[in-house]
């Protein structure tokens, strides 16, 4: 006996698969139907050859602990696809490239006149105290006018159905390799559901990063050397890099491969001898970027990289300093940045905050800690942050303190209650609330990915999931209904 879905109990909140009266939502009508004929053990089995497949792939992520250092996991699966109409991802779509674009706009004002600022759009006081403000960059002019290539911004779904932008990530995004992988296993378990559904794929992504990153390159040529700059083995999306740059046919290099001589340019040491380099996918963060502009402890990055890019010798992407706008505060005012640069309504909202910098809003936030989620401005990975609803008194009161000791640094928001799809635990199908990260690229042009990573909290009532907190992921199915 396969999946019965009329068992199948979840809140009474948005289900991604399940509609309210208990039947498959339209898109997914052919899917649940294969489940349910599904004897329990072939879905067993299936689950067991994921498990498997991934082994054999080698998809890994790490976790850090404080104790036991980096441990490398497999990566967390379930074989249940999340499933989504074109019609609403074209939406959604619009939605990501309407808010890159105005993402871009902003941080390209920010390091010039900064009109945003004197048009009282956007609080002064708040890039004043920005921690990736970075001075070194003012009055640069990347190619295209684009700080940010590569986005991944994070989409949840509440139960009025709506989806809303919960952040932007514009800093070093990952999670792209997994979405990919996830695909790759998919067709692996359930090679014949492809051929009844017109599931648009997901697998150009290497090439579009490529041309995201060759049109970059300071220097006109077919193929322009684009390498993926790591911090190395130890860093968490290790896996991710060494995977993008293979897609990609590029080197993964890390900085003591790379050099900056006399001429102010970047060169690759190889076998051969000094090649040049002219685009940069860099995964290390600003600050460890080049010790001789910033960290001069740094041993990850390359000496004299920032007077290369300064001189237009070399492309980074994303360009240092576009983590100005890659902070959880000045996500607050991407609405107002779509009005003030596009002219244009937001397509997707934000999800409600309350800044803690704001005299009203903290007493707000210190007066209702119980009910909301508070977040510091620039920790990611589901780090640092404080969800009301399930802390102790005393962790409440540990955030009051943090709060009123810094209020720039802390936003809070509503508890959203998070959408849910069916999810195979212990044999059982049971709903997991998700989120879900598309990539945005932006170059010459902007690229969505069809869908993007789907995270799902495996443990039982959990809104948190990172996969560095227990979480899991499924396959994102964008499906095409009149194909």
């Amino acid at each position: 006996m396969g999946i019965q879905w009329k068992d199948y109990k979840y809140p009474e909140l948005y289900d991604e698969l399940i509609d309210g009266k208990g039947k498959p939502r339209k898109v997914a009508e052919t899917l649940a139907r294969h489940m349910a004929e599904m004897e329990d053990e072939e879905l067993e089995r299936l689950k067991s050859t994921s498990e498997l497949a991934i082994k054999e792939m080698g998809i890994t992520f790490t976790v850090y602990d404080q104790e036991g250092g980096s441990i490398d996991r497999q990566w967390p699966f379930d074989i249940i696809p999340r499933v989504m109409s074109k019609k609403e991802w074209d939406v959604v779509d619009a939605g990501l490239k309407q808010r890159v674009k105005a993402l871009n706009m902003f941080i390209d004002d920010i390091y010039h006149d900064q009109k945003i600022v004197k048009d009282k759009v956007f609080p002064k006081d708040l890039l004043s105290k920005s921690k990736n403000f970075r001075k070194q960059c003012i009055g640069v002019n990347p190619a295209h006018g684009v700080w940010a290539h590569i986005c991944g911004s994070d989409l949840v779904r509440h139960s009025d159905g709506q989806i809303y932008v919960l952040e932007d990530n514009l800093r070093v995004p990952s999670g792209v390799s997994y979405l990919l992988e996830n695909r790759q296993v998919m067709k692996r378990v359930f090679a014949d559901l492809f051929g009844d559904f017109s599931i648009l794929p997901v697998d150009d992504y290497p090439s579009q990063l490529f041309d995201t990153l060759a049109a970059l390159s300071p220097r006109p040529a077919d193929y322009p050397q684009v390498v993926v700059l790591t911090p190395g083995i130890y860093n968490s999306a290790y896996f991710e890099h060494a995977y993008l740059a293979q897609q990609m046919g590029c080197e993964l290099v890390e900085g003591t491969d790379l050099v900056v001589t006399d001429d102010d340019c970047v060169y690759m040491k190889t076998i051969y001898g000094l090649e040049r380099v002219d685009v940069i996918y860099r995964r290390v963060d600003d600050l460890f970027l080049d010790p001789e502009a910033f960290n001069p402890d740094s041993v990850l990055g390359v000496r004299g990289l920032m007077r290369a890019w300064l001189k237009g010798n070399v492309a980074l992407a994303n360009a240092p300093g576009a983590g100005v706008a890659d902070d959880k505060v000045v996500y607050a005012f991407v609405p107002d940045m779509i009005k003030y640069y596009l002219s244009e309504e937001m397509i997707l909202p934000n999800v409600p905050t309350y800044l803690c910098m704001k005299d009203d809003d903290r007493k707000y936030v210190l007066s209702h800690l119980e009910e909301l989620v508070v977040k510091p401005a620039n920790e990611s990975g589901g780090y640092g942050m404080l969800v009301g609803p399930r802390s102790t008194k005393k962790e409440r009161e540990k955030f009051a303190e943090l709060i009123e000791a810094d209020p720039r640094n802390y936003i809070a928001q509503p508890t959203l209650n998070l959408s849910t799809a069916p999810t195979l635990v212990d044999g059982k199908v049971e709903p997991r609330h998700l989120d879900m990260r598309p990539f945005i690229l932006s170059s010459d042009q902007i690229y969505v990915t069809t869908g993007g990573l789907t995270r799902v909290a495996l443990r039982k009532g959990s809104l948190v999931v990172n996969s560095s907190q227990g979480g899991g992921s499924k396959d994102t199915w964008i499906i095409d209904e009149e194909a």
